[in-house]
């Protein structure tokens, strides 16, 4: 095998003034960038597989590509690198992080993406594009803006990752790809309005708490005495000249308000729990990190077992 030849410096710095003088113009819109921006944009050009991409040993740890892909992916985005050939070597890293952070698919690539272009198929026209070359063989089916977004804190992945075969099984991926957009483009919209409705609830019910003060809490406070509902025996507060004013048919009114208000408590913040948990298993799923997963499982639902243990109750009655 012959040896490889890495970029003199003398080229290095003829590409970048060839792509400064490509990015010149006559537009007032035109973004700046620096040489460093240039070289690197270069480096990764000129890598030879995922792991020279982002520039880690072949034994890389989960934890290393993370760090990698966190430094790298800040450096090349699109929104602050607006060197020439910035956009492709973010794509080139935002396809190896997805590859090799997949143990199946680390282990394929490991096997057969460091084989020469002649024992690949790959023409030898194609191998000065290094990592680039590969794309066409090991491809997440996930787009790198949709990776960063991942990894930064948007929405969580709900395929794996894959690797194309042939050009029919990628195109079938990206009209399942348009599908999935298009429902998910109808879920954000009922979402929205669910959340609309919900937001004017609850501007009613504070409309409602501002206009009249409560006779009652159901938590406890300084000077407040402890009571129970004759019904349901939920508990609830009241200030010591509660009895001269609510009694009789007033009185089993106010308990009943009471009740439909202790109910919408427990059912508020056992939405909340659940939400937290499932927020916590998903992130513990995405950087498999086996102590968030299990904080995730053993995480108590209180109000949610209050909810339950109280409709329980009344259907034991």
């Amino acid at each position: 095998m012959a040896p490889e030849t890495k970029p003199s410096k003398t080229a290095k710095k003829e590409d970048i003034a060839n792509n400064n003088d490509k990015s010149k113009g006559s537009g007032e819109d035109r973004k700046s960038y620096s040489e460093d921006q240039c070289l690197g944009v270069l480096r990764i050009k000129n890598c030879r597989d995922f792991y020279e991409v982002l520039g880690v040993s072949k034994d890389a740890s989960d934890e290393d590509l993370k760090k990698a892909y966190r430094n790298l992916a800040l450096k090349f985005h699109p929104d602050k690198n607006f060197a020439p050939g910035a956009t492709d070597a973010f794509k080139a890293i935002g396809n190896a992080y997805a590859v090799l952070s997949n143990a199946d698919k680390r282990q394929q690539y490991d096997q057969c993406g460091h084989q020469s272009p002649a024992s690949t198929g790959v023409s030898s026209s194609h191998h000065h594009g290094g990592a680039y070359a590969r794309h066409n063989r090991f491809e997440a089916n996930i787009s790198p803006e949709e990776l960063f977004n991942i990894f930064f804190g948007g929405r969580f992945p709900t395929d794996n990752i894959s690797v194309y075969t042939n050009r029919a099984s990628y195109y079938q991926y990206q009209t399942n790809r348009r599908h999935a957009a298009h429902e998910n483009r109808n879920h954000g919209r009922s979402t929205f309005m669910a959340l609309v409705l919900l937001l004017y609830m609850m501007v009613l019910l504070f409309m409602a708490m501002m206009d009249t003060n409560p006779p009652y809490s159901l938590s406890p406070a300084m000077g407040l005495v402890s009571r129970a509902t004759q019904h349901r025996a939920v508990p609830y507060y009241v200030d010591k000249d509660f009895q001269k004013e609510y009694h009789g048919a007033a009185l089993d009114d106010l308990e009943k308000t009471i009740e439909s208000d202790y109910i919408k408590h427990l059912q508020s913040n056992c939405w909340k729990e659940m939400q937290h948990k499932s927020v916590l298993a998903n992130r513990a799923q995405l950087y498999r990190d086996e102590g968030l997963k299990q904080k995730a499982e053993s995480m108590k639902l209180y109000n949610c077992e209050k909810l339950n243990h109280f409709f329980g109750k009344q259907k034991a009655k």
